[in-house]
C-alpha cells in the first residue's frame, strides 16, 4: 500500500492507552516484529502487540526509572537510560523475564541520546557531560569515545548503519564513519538559523533513503540534505524558546516528516514541497515523541496517552493488506 496525501488524510485513532500515571518518554518499535515498546515518567516499561493492539506486558524500574527506551535486534530485549538519581548507567534489560544482562558504565551526567545500529549489535548513546560513546551490547566495555562541544549532544545513526551524525552547539552537525570515527568527522554541516544564538540540537534523524536529514532546535525542524548540508526546509511546532524540542520523524517512504506540536497535534509535512499535509487532532496533551511502524501503515504518538493511529479501513488498499488491529 503506498503511502499518499490521501492516504494520510484518512489517519485516525485505533487504539488509545490512557493507564499511564505521567508522560510517555519514549516509545521503539522493534524492527522485524509487531512489537512496540515504551517508557514513562511513572518508571514504567510497557510492552504491546502492535498486530492486535493490546499490552501484553509492563515493568517497573522504581529504583533508576527510565528514558530513551530503545530496542534491540532481539524482541524481548530493550536497552534504556535512567533518569533518577546520579547514576548514569545504561541497562541492557530482558523483557523475557524482567532481568538485566549487562551494565554499560561510562557517562557521568544525564543521557540525551540511546540509538541502535540497524546494521549490528553496536549502539551509541549521547549525554550531557559532553560525551557520545559507541558500545556493542556482547561486552560492557566501551569500544569508543568522542568529546564533542555543547552540553547537551545527541546523535543518530544513518539506515545504512555506515555513518552516525552528532548534533553540537552553534548549529553544527559533524558526520563520522562507523569503521574510522576515531580519524574525526569526514564532513561537518552548520545550520545558518542555529550558528549564533539558536540553542543545542535535541535530536537528529536520517531518512531511510539516506537522501534527507531533519534536526530539532526547539520549536524549529530543519530538513536537510544529507550529503552537502543544504538546508531544504523548515518546519515550526509552535513550541515556545526555552523550551526542549518535540520528536520528529520521516515516514518510512522518506516523503513525510511528522511531529507533535504545541497545539496538541501532530503535523505531517511533504518533504517535497515543504507544505503541510495533514493535523491530526485527538490528544489531551502535547504530543513528544512519535514513531512509524517500519513495516507497517501505523503510526505510534504519545503524550501522557499512547496512541495507535491507522488509515481509514474503507480506503481502497490492495486485498491482501492487513491493517493492524483488525
Amino acid at each position: 500500500m503506498q503511502l499518499t496525501e490521501d492516504v494520510l488524510r484518512t489517519f485516525g485513532m485505533g487504539r488509545v492507552f490512557k493507564n499511564y500515571q505521567g508522560r510517555v518518554n519514549s516509545i521503539d518499535f522493534h524492527r522485524s516484529e509487531d512489537l512496540l515498546v515504551t517508557a514513562g515518567e511513572d518508571d514504567a516499561i510497557r510492552l504491546y502487540n502492535t498486530q492486535t493492539g493490546m499490552e501484553i506486558k509492563h515493568l517497573f524500574s522504581k529504583k533508576h526509572g527510565v528514558c530513551n527506551l530503545c530496542y534491540t535486534h532481539a524482541p524481548q530485549a530493550v536497552v534504556h537510560a535512567s533518569n533518577k538519581g546520579m547514576d548514569h548507567t545504561l541497562r541492557y534489560l530482558s523483557l523475557h523475564d524482567n532481568r538485566y544482562l549487562r551494565y554499560f558504565k561510562g557517562h557521568t551526567q544525564q543521557v540525551t541520546t540511546l540509538c541502535l545500529s540497524p546494521k549490528n549489535d553496536l549502539f551509541m548513546s549521547a549525554a550531557q557531560d559532553r560525551q557520545v560513546r559507541l558500545w556493542d551490547l556482547r561486552t560492557n566495555i566501551c569500544q569508543g569515545l568522542l568529546t564533542v562541544p555543547g552540553q547537551q549532544p545527541c546523535a543518530a545513526f544513518d539506515q545504512q548503519g555506515l555513518v552516525f551524525g552528532v548534533g553540537t552547539d552553534k548549529g553544527v552537525i559533524k558526520l563520522f564513519d562507523v569503521r574510522s570515527y576515531a580519524q574525526g568527522p569526514f564532513d561537518a554541516f552548520t545550520v545558518t538559523p542555529e550558528l549564533h544564538t539558536g540553542p543545542p540540537f535535541s535530536h537528529i534523524q536520517f531518512s531511510a533513503d539516506g537522501k534527507l536529514m531533519l534536526c530539532v532546535a526547539e520549536g524549529h525542524i530543519y530538513q536537510l540534505d544529507a550529503f552537502n548540508g543544504t538546508l531544504l526546509q523548515t518546519y515550526n511546532t509552535g513550541v515556545p524558546a526555552g523550551s526542549p524540542g518535540l520528536g520528529a520523524i520521516f515516514s518510512p517512504d522518506s516523503n513525510f516528516i511528522l511531529s507533535g506540536c504545541a497545539d496538541r497535534s501532530v503535523s505531517i509535512w511533504s518533504t517535497r514541497t515543504g507544505q503541510l499535509v495533514h493535523l491530526l487532532s485527538g490528544h489531551a496533551g502535547v504530543p513528544t515523541t512519535v514513531q512509524w511502524h517500519p513495516r507497517r501503515m501505523l503510526l505510534a504518538t504519545a503524550c501522557n496517552a499512547l496512541a495507535f493511529w491507522v488509515p481509514d479501513p474503507k480506503t481502497v488498499v490492495p486485498p491482501n493488506y492487513v491493517f493492524p488491529m483488525q
